[in-house]
Formats: structure tokens, C-alpha cells, sequence
């Protein structure tokens, strides 16, 4: 497939607001793909190269892009900046430029000897723009910035206006065509099965692997039979499994009767995953947190003797003088790109695991959860820093409010009560889990008084609206500003 003929389906996805019209064009356009191109258009759909869960990002910003721009077309950046202050959006900057080059716009010697240089030919594929993309994101340490432009302006050079515009906005990461992944589960859906019914089997295989890529290159060669096979990879996060909530033991005797209780740290969560020597740790989110807690890497490798295991629990920021848990804000320091050593020491961490997914080749999410937890408890050889979260087995609502008072009094949240035959259920919010906070029946506490005193211009989807962000202000008493 070409990338212009990709291009015509972003133009249509953006010119409308309807999930259903989106679903369906999406559903058209995989079924016209390669099953080849299938992976790489929807990476690029997403305004992406790469799964979400892997931190590889472009990394230029506007200036950059407009040297690009201008080099591409051989004019002064002051060109672009002129248009770009009218349109406010890049990419309809490009086009607009594309379409109707300045009179003045003049290509220079060094211009023309990129060109004649570069290896760019018209009508590029969607194969050829992805792996152009990738170069670009890719492109790292001395001189890479200089790299990124060579490769951005060559490859502008040799679109048509309207894919060049979406380029411009992927580059940036306001691609922003307006769907969800659920819209392309409901798309993949759409075009098996010509409706919604085989969603819920998709969306069950793409909470065990939430890569897009995968995902529709699987069902577009093999058909959604093709995803009873998916289980849980090393080094790719499963998403979480939830808790529903409840706001009294009584309610909870209810809902699932006899169970276990843990309690709930007030910490972060971590799904750990470990191939051979390859550690990783992925937050709620499916963000590699790995390089924040070296600490917990290293317990990891100490404690888990498992060749490959996928496991999770809390990360809890402790006070190693007073032996007191530490709340949640304290925890959040640690997540930093910076200084992550000295806060190390400052802030020690514990890591409460609670749950086994996946260890050396086996998914465990069809096991119940007594069972998961035995397995875990295995697995998991004492230390300092990596605890087996205590689970207390219940029959009662008194047990169930006397370990809420504890936990308490340990500075956690609350508890959280476990169905003993539930499955994890991986992206869902289900009743496998019920959470029991001390905050469950008060309002919410953390508000801030603020002023919207301006805004940013709307791009990509949302130019038409107009606004993109507010800018708001708080004010400070003492100096009487904002």
C-alpha cells in the first residue's frame, strides 16, 4: 500500500466525529492492507512506531520541524513561522506551503545536493515512511539532532502535501485522528465478523498483549481464532486487573462471601517482568519504570530465581529509622529521570508482592487465586526489599473490619478482599477483587483553587474546536500575583 493512499484514510478519520463512520473506514482499510502493512499502519495510526509500552519517542519539537519544513522546500524557516502563526498547526502549515510555494522560494546549492543525494522516490510505501519514521525516533546521542532533520526534510521532500501534513503531526505527537484502541478492537471486529460480536474475544487477547501491532496482524492472517493462543510474553506489560469497590465488610460478605484479605498499600503499582538477565518493570500505565528503581531490579535478581516470571505488587516508600510506611506522595518521588541514586538512599522502597502471572512458559491467569498465590510464595525467596504480601483468609465481617483497622494503623489505604477461586482478570474491573479504602465515604480532598487565564490553539482534531489547553494560575498570597 502507499502512504498517500493511508493518507486519504487519515483525512476521512479526521473529517469526522462518529465512532461507528470511524470503525467502519478502519474495518475497509484493514481489509484492503497486505497482511504485512497491517502491523506498521497501525503503529502509524496511532502516531507511533512502536507499541505504546516501549519509551521510544520521536523527540523534536517545533523549531526543529520547521527547519525541516523549510529545508524540505527549500525556503527560509521564516517562511513556515509566518503561515504556521496563521494556521496554528504544523501540518496544515506543510500543506499549505506544498501546495502553493512561496514565489521567493528558492532551492539553494546545498539544497539541491541533499536532493540529488538522498535516496527518497515518489509514491513511498507504507513500509518505506514507517521505516524512515523509526530511523528518525531512533536516531540518538552526538549529532542526532542534525540526523533527525536530514531524514525528516528528505522524506517531507519526497510526499504529497496532504501526507507530508500527517507526517509533520506524527513527528510531534499530535496525530490525534479522534479514536481509541477500542474503536480498532471494534474495527477488527467489524471486519471479520461485520459487527461487535467478536470483540469482547479480541479485547480479552489484547489485555494479555496490548500490542496493536500484533494484535490486528494476527487476526488479519489468521482470523480471531488465531488470539486463543495468546498468553502472557516477558518484557510485553499485561494490563491490570482492577478492583471494584465496596464501602463496608458487610457489603463485601455479600458480594463473594469466604475469602482472602490483603492489605491495601498505599503505594505504586508494579507488574514485574523478567526474561534470563533482562529485568523490566511496567507501572499501571504501561510505562517502563525500570531505570527509576534500580534498588528494586536488584532485589529482583537476588530474590526471584525464576529463569522467566511476570509478577506484581506495591512499591512503598518506607522511613528505614522509624520503620513507618510513607504515603503514596513519598513513594512518587522516586519516579524521576534524575538524581534517581541519591534518592535511592533518601527514600527507600519495599515492593509487597501480591500476584503471579506467567512463570517459565506457563500462564498462570486460569488459575484461581489460592492457587496463584501458592505459586507465588514459591517463587519468591526472602529478602529485604521484595516482601510476599500476607494474605489473611476471612469468614467473617469482624475479621474483615478488625485487619481494616490495622491496616490503618500500618499507614496503608485499606484492604482489599480476593475471591479464592477468582481468575486475574487482565484489564478488567471485576468482582474477583474489592477494594476497602479509608477514604471510600469522604469527599475528595485534593482540589485546587485555580484561574484560567488564557489557552493554547487547537491542533490536529481539535483546531476546529479552537482550544488545545487552558493555562490557569494559582495564586500566591504573599506576593498577590498568580
Amino acid at each position: 500500500m502507499q502512504f498517500k493512499q493511508l493518507a486519504v484514510v487519515f483525512q476521512k478519520l479526521e473529517e469526522t466525529s462518529s465512532r461507528n463512520t470511524m470503525t467502519t473506514i478502519l474495518a475497509e482499510l484493514f481489509r484492503g492492507a497486505t497482511v504485512s502493512d497491517v502491523g506498521y499502519i497501525c503503529y502509524l495510526l496511532q502516531g507511533r512506531v512502536v507499541p505504546l509500552y516501549e519509551p521510544v519517542e520521536f523527540g523534536m519539537a517545533d523549531k526543529l520541524v520547521i527547519r525541516g519544513v523549510a529545508e524540505s522546500l527549500g525556503i527560509e524557516a521564516s517562511q513556515v513561522v509566518t503561515i504556521f502563526k496563521r494556521t496554528g498547526d504544523l501540518g496544515k502549515t506543510v500543506a499549505e506551503l506544498k501546495n502553493n510555494p512561496p514565489k521567493k522560494s528558492q532551492l539553494s546549492m546545498a539544497d539541491i545536493a541533499i536532493m540529488s543525494n538522498n535516496s527518497y522516490q515518489p509514491d513511498l510505501s507504507v513500509l518505506d515512511v514507517y521505516n524512515k519514521l523509526l530511523l528518525i525516533a531512533k536516531s540518538g546521542g552526538a549529532g542526532s539532532q542534525e540526523q533527525k532533520l536530514t531524514h525528516l526534510s528528505g522524506l517531507l521532500r519526497s510526499l504529497d502535501a496532504s501526507s507530508a501534513s500527517f507526517i509533520v503531526r506524527i513527528v510531534l505527537g499530535k496525530l490525534r485522528l479522534g479514536f481509541s484502541d477500542m474503536t480498532m478492537i471494534d474495527e477488527l471486529s467489524w471486519m471479520e465478523a461485520g459487527d461487535k460480536s467478536l470483540k469482547q474475544e479480541i479485547e480479552r487477547a489484547y489485555n494479555v498483549r496490548p500490542d496493536l501491532g500484533f494484535i490486528s496482524s494476527t487476526v488479519r492472517k489468521l482470523g480471531v481464532k488465531g488470539l486463543q493462543r495468546v498468553i502472557p510474553k516477558p518484557m510485553t506489560p499485561i494490563m491490570m486487573a482492577r478492583a471494584n469497590r465496596l464501602t463496608s465488610a458487610q457489603e463485601i460478605f455479600k458480594k463473594i462471601g469466604k475469602c482472602a484479605v490483603e492489605y491495601k498499600y498505599d503505594g505504586l503499582r508494579l507488574q514485574v517482568h523478567k526474561e534470563g538477565k533482562n529485568i523490566k518493570l511496567y507501572s499501571r500505565k504501561l510505562e517502563d519504570l525500570t531505570p527509576s528503581f534500580p534498588d528494586i531490579v536488584e532485589a529482583v535478581f537476588a530474590q526471584v530465581k525464576a529463569r522467566d516470571i511476570i509478577f506484581e505488587g506495591e512499591i512503598v516508600a518506607f522511613n528505614p529509622d522509624t520503620h513507618v510506611f510513607m504515603p503514596f506522595q513519598e513513594t512518587m518521588q522516586r519516579r524521576r529521570k534524575y538524581d534517581i541514586a541519591e534518592k535511592a538512599v533518601e527514600i527507600p522502597v519495599k515492593l509487597f508482592a501480591f500476584e503471579l502471572l506467567y512463570v517459565n512458559g506457563i500462564s498462570l491467569l486460569e488459575l484461581g487465586y489460592k492457587e496463584r498465590k501458592e505459586k507465588l510464595k514459591q517463587h519468591l525467596q526472602k529478602g529485604k526489599t521484595i516482601i510476599y504480601a500476607e494474605e489473611r483468609i476471612v469468614t467473617d465481617e469482624q475479621s474483615v473490619d478488625m485487619m481494616f483497622e490495622e491496616s490503618v494503623k500500618l499507614h496503608f489505604e485499606g484492604i482489599i478482599a480476593k475471591k479464592l477461586d477468582g481468575l486475574y482478570e487482565a484489564g478488567i474491573r471485576g468482582w474477583n477483587w474489592i477494594k476497602y479504602k479509608r477514604a471510600m465515604n469522604t469527599r475528595l480532598a485534593d482540589t485546587i483553587d485555580v484561574l484560567v487565564m488564557g489557552y493554547t490553539l487547537g491542533e490536529g482534531k481539535r483546531t476546529d474546536f479552537g482550544v488545545g489547553q487552558f493555562l490557569t494560575g494559582v495564586y500566591d498570597k504573599k506576593k498577590d500575583m498568580y
